[in-house]
């Protein structure tokens, strides 16, 4: 789904934000997503004493009234030792008309959104059997996603479209509703005016003209498929093919349906992107999953977009290079591999959120790459709680646009710090390929497991502190040199992280650059304490430090104090700021005479703090600290050092 919402998201992916300005078209996401009202009836996850193994759904649909008829046929078998009842999840706004096992009636009840079924006779572990599920009625939505009837265009036009995720699927069809249990292919066959075109998952086998004024659509779905990935979007498309050359002589269809009044140039350009968009996560990721059907896009009126299999569902606002990539990338990530239930949405939405800055870098280059990731970066410090998703009855928490989306796509950029480019996309393929999960569903632990094997190294503390821990490292550094001989300079190196909650501290590897009179060096150091103390020797006289300066760390750089004289002074002082008037960025020093905890704060005139600058343990010199102003307004401030019993205020002005 798209992203990013102030409590939920879907860039289905769907994008909803709590600010406009998060992404433009999250907006819509968010009206949508404030209408919603029964999440609380919630039933999760399905029927686990059963595995589904097929769907098949006829469906006849139409507007003149909106009316649904369905044959829904399941094939499944018994995944307990003995079974005399199962149930499938159907919201009670339709209407259950008959229900045949094996061809033959049986009896059930329909009630609390769901349809018990009393089998014929008591089946065993792994016993198969086969459910055709009769129904009608006018189907609806939680306001979050289900059955829309819609209209657009002048004359007026019907569109008809769904959209399941997460919990939406039984506003419209008979089915288990759990990412959990995929089906192993599908098949959906829709009836509608023969002046609709109807689209779904999969290859397009046959249209039948019924003489009606009707005609039927058999769309065939020939690989695994969630429940929630099974689609519809009706209306008089517009269709727009283009191709994936994935070989000199093998191709795959791209299909695109859009309204005819929509469909322009810059529209088409768009869309033309989306056979390089392959070709880039081909390369990185893997042949693309469903590689012997089709891709495309098919327009509806949702806000955003949703990666149903092989075709996604998309706002025309929507059609960006952001949005199809997003969405796209689902193929792999989402699609062919599934989260197993939706406390690991990340591995669904963090994975296709990172794909976006993929796909510039290989469009743009580098630099493009790092603007993008700043701004995810931007985005996660609003995430509040761990990315794993602890309540999986409310969609926002699922759907939260800082944390399922921003932070979960920081860690996977993180991890490629971590273990370098090469290994990091040998990670991401060897995921893809892993049969423990290729085709099928995945959690966290999965991806862990594939991660390590690749790597070579454990990577518990990361994916624990990440994925299960909270906020982000707040860290504040210091550092002296001393003169050892020749040019060999002696660097000692303070780093000091802030209490967090959990985990109290981030263990991760940091790399410093050192800026010398005889060039850069840069070190990787393993930060696993709240204080830690690092030594190591450099070539040339040293001038500045960078942290973290390829930015592989999702942080707060609260400051970094530097040693300008190697003879101690014998007393505290705080230096008056200079410039002074300053716009928008002064420098503040400060000397200790001994190792010591210090804080150094910035205060408006109504004493209200707007700025940590030091916060942490600090070794005793001559320190210097650069304090940006840049989102403040002209004005009287004062600074304040604390360092044991020694305090200090002192006044400077900002004047723009």
């Amino acid at each position: 789904m798209i992203k990013k919402i102030f409590t939920a998201v879907l860039l289905f992916t769907f994008i909803i934000s709590a600010q406009d300005g998060y992404k433009p078209w999250i907006k819509a996401e968010r009206e949508r997503y404030s209408k919603m009202k029964e999440l609380s009836e919630v039933q999760y996850p399905g029927d686990s004493k059963i595995d589904i193994t097929y769907y098949g759904l006829n469906l006849k649909i139409t507007t003149s009234p909106n009316f649904l008829t369905g044959n829904v046929t399941i094939d499944v078998k018994t995944d307990t030792t003995s079974l005399n009842t199962c149930f499938l999840d159907l919201r009670n706004i339709l209407t259950v008309d008959s229900i045949l096992i094996n061809g033959t009636a049986i009896t059930y009840t329909h009630s609390s959104n769901k349809i018990t079924i009393n089998l014929d006779h008591t089946y065993v572990q792994d016993e198969p059997f086969t459910l055709n599920v009769y129904y009608h009625g006018v189907p609806g939505g939680s306001g979050f996603g289900g059955f829309y009837f819609g209209t657009h265009g002048s004359p007026s036009t019907p569109i008809i479209a769904t959209l399941s995720e997460s919990y939406s699927g039984p506003y419209w069809w008979p089915q288990k509703d759990t990412p959990a249990d995929k089906a192993d292919s599908s098949d959906v066959w829709i009836t509608v005016a023969d002046n609709l075109t109807p689209v779904s998952n999969g290859t397009l086998e046959s249209i039948t003209n019924n003489g009606n004024g009707t005609h039927t659509y058999y769309w065939k779905n020939h690989y695994t498929i969630a429940n929630y990935l099974i689609s519809l979007a009706i209306t008089n498309y517009t269709q727009y093919n283009t191709y994936y050359h994935y070989s000199p002589t093998d191709s795959m269809i791209i299909t695109n349906f859009i309204y005819p009044e929509h469909f322009n140039s810059t529209i088409q350009n768009a869309l033309d992107e989306t056979d390089d968009m392959i070709e880039v996560f081909s390369i990185r990721y893997g042949m693309y999953p469903f590689i012997e059907e089709k891709y495309g896009h098919a327009e509806f009126g949702w806000g955003g977009a949703m990666e149903h299999q092989t075709c996604t569902s998309i706002r025309y606002n929507a059609i960006n290079s952001e949005v199809i990539s997003h969405e796209l990338s689902h193929q792999w990530y989402g699609d062919m591999i599934t989260c197993k239930d939706w406390h690991h949405i990340w591995l669904n939405e963090g994975f296709a959120t990172y794909s976006e800055a993929v796909y510039i870098e290989a469009r743009d280059g580098k630099a493009a790459y790092d603007a993008q990731i700043s701004d995810e970066m931007y985005w996660a410090k609003f995430a509040l709680g761990t990315i794993w998703v602890q309540d999986i009855t409310d969609e926002g928490e699922i759907f939260n646009g800082y944390r399922s989306y921003s932070k979960g796509g920081c860690v996977l950029h993180m991890l490629r710090g971590i273990v370098g480019d090469s290994t990091f996309f040998d990670i991401m393929r060897t995921y893809s390929a892993d049969p423990s999960v290729s085709y099928g569903v995945a959690t966290t632990e999965d991806f862990q497991a594939i991660a390590e094997s690749v790597y070579g190294q454990n990577l518990n503390y990361f994916f624990q502190e990440w994925i299960y821990g909270e906020n982000y490292p707040k860290y504040t550094v210091g550092w002296n040199k001393t003169l050892v001989g020749g040019d060999i300079y002696q660097i000692s190196l303070n780093i000091y992280q802030n209490i967090n909650s959990n985990p109290a501290y981030f263990t991760m590897p940091v790399q410093v650059k050192i800026n010398t009179s005889l060039g850069d060096t840069t070190v990787t150091l393993f930060n696993n304490a709240q204080t830690q103390n690092f030594q190591f020797q450099v070539n040339g006289f040293p001038t500045s430090i960078v942290f973290d300066p390829g930015n592989w760390i999702l942080k707060d750089l609260l400051g970094i104090t530097d040693v300008k004289n190697e003879n101690l002074p014998t007393s505290y002082s705080l230096e008056q700021n200079y410039p002074n008037p300053f716009n928008p960025t002064t420098t503040i020093e400060y000397s200790l005479p001994r190792n010591g905890f210090v804080t150094l704060k910035v205060f408006n005139v109504l004493g209200k703090e707007v700025a940590t600058l030091v916060n942490g343990q600090v070794e005793a010199g001559k320190h210097k600290v650069d304090f940006d102003a840049s989102t403040l307004n002209s004005g009287v401030y004062f600074y304040r050092i604390e360092s044991g019993t020694f305090v200090e205020t002192k006044k400077m002005i900002l004047l723009r």
